[in-house]
């Protein structure tokens, strides 16, 4: 009987064995799907997409991220709409009622509700990243892009733009392009805290657009 139960032990030791061996091997072939996210894995867990464009006025902010936006579907967010949609007033009002100051206080209280959002495109005014800690926190809240133009495309943009812009209102041509390189050399220190930047040249027409926009999905690395 002893002999008997050593050697059913023995049979059920290899079968066991045989198993594990069977098992791993099946395992080992099952492929994962292309897509697979290993949840363990906390590297896996995706932050919200946030692509804040900075720049001086005219660089092209607005136009590239509608057009990037369209690209993605993904909402687009120009902070100066915003703050008027929200405010009920136009921005050249709040600088009237508020001066710049006021208005810049109600700048940042509104970048910090929109830089909120997920998965967005954000456009900010060309003074946004320039005061209080805005560039830091648009750092910390998502890609920062500043969008590099010479001051000869900025006024070029500025020339075709029919928004209105309250710091070059009683300006002739003469004293627009002296103030965009003075403001500019100010400003720049403040733009190049920025993650990336894209250099970017007149977009008068719709394929100079879209080549920044491709430009900008290349540098992105957001693939088609």
């Amino acid at each position: 009987m002893l002999q008997s139960q050593n050697g059913r032990n023995k049979t059920e030791k290899a079968s066991s064995v045989e198993s594990k061996k069977y098992l791993s091997t099946t395992y080992e072939r099952v492929d994962r799907p292309p897509n697979f996210v290993d949840m363990t894995d906390n590297k896996a867990e995706k932050r919200p997409l946030r692509i804040i464009l900075i720049g001086y006025m005219g660089a092209g902010k607005t136009t590239v991220g509608k057009a990037l936006s369209k690209e993605l579907g993904i909402p687009f967010y120009d902070l100066d709409w915003y703050i008027e949609s929200r405010m009920y007033k136009t921005v050249k009002q709040i600088f009237d009622e508020k001066g710049e100051d006021g208005f810049r206080k109600v700048e940042q209280a509104m970048l910090h509700e929109v830089a909120e959002f997920e998965n967005v495109i954000i456009s900010c005014g060309g003074g946004t990243p320039c005061f209080f800690d805005n560039m830091d926190y648009m750092n910390a809240q998502g890609e920062t892009v500043y969008l590099k133009a010479v001051p000869e495309v900025l006024h070029g943009h500025l020339v075709m733009g029919k928004s209105v812009r309250p710091l070059l209102l009683n300006k002739t041509p003469e004293e627009v392009d002296v103030f965009i390189r003075e403001q500019l050399k100010l400003r720049e220190p403040f733009y190049t805290k920025a993650k990336y930047t894209l250099d970017v040249s007149l977009m008068d027409n719709y394929e100079k657009i879209q080549l920044s926009v491709e430009k900008l999905r290349h540098l992105l690395n957001i693939e088609n």
